[in-house]
């Protein structure tokens, strides 16, 4: 992902949702009654792939904007418009599907019932995570990194010490050497 952002830290933005995707599904394993199992294991890595998704979505549609030189607050709302829909969407979709397989009273599904627990409260919770958390730690992001961005010019402006430079022995010098 950081080849793809040309970037390093929008990847870490986009990684700290998973967490959120956890918590969902543990809540969800409490308030369903189930315990976690091997197959809710499944279901987080799925998850993970599902929040991972609708992050690389919003903040790959931010810096399209950030691209067009749009203001940084002005990027994240208009890509929060446009992106709304479609996270929405995947998130509804995934919900809608599993919720028959959640709610399943048959001893042959009875299985599959933790890992569509894992997906489907890790996927609501993180719905909302995507849509509030992410745009806001883009804009944190975008201002600790212009902090440093001026911090640096303004270093550099100031003609810090020099540094050491190496230079080349004079031709004459190096016979001298040699002679000696």
């Amino acid at each position: 992902m950081a080849v793809t952002f040309r970037n390093y830290l929008q990847p870490l933005l986009i990684m700290f949702a998973i967490p959120f995707g956890i918590v969902g599904a543990v809540y969800g394993h409490i308030w369903m009654g189930y315990n976690l199992s091997l197959m809710s294991m499944f279901g987080l890595v799925a998850l993970s792939g599902v929040v991972v998704n609708d992050s690389i979505v919003f903040v790959d549609a931010i810096n399209e904007y950030r691209r067009a030189s749009m203001s940084a607050f002005d990027a994240v709302v208009t890509a929060g418009v446009r992106r709304f829909r479609p996270i929405l969407l995947t998130s509804l979709t995934t919900f809608l599907g599993l919720a028959p397989i959640m709610l399943e009273k048959s001893v042959q599904a009875r299985f599959l019932i933790p890992m569509a627990i894992s997906l489907v409260f890790g996927v609501l919770l993180t719905t909302s995570i995507a849509l509030l958390y992410i745009p806001c730690l883009y804009l944190i992001l975008e201002d600790v990194t212009s902090v440093f961005r001026r911090l640096g010019a303004a270093l550099g402006m100031r003609g810090e010490a020099p540094s050491a430079q190496v230079t080349e022995p004079a031709d004459s010098e190096v016979m001298l050497e040699d002679a000696g």
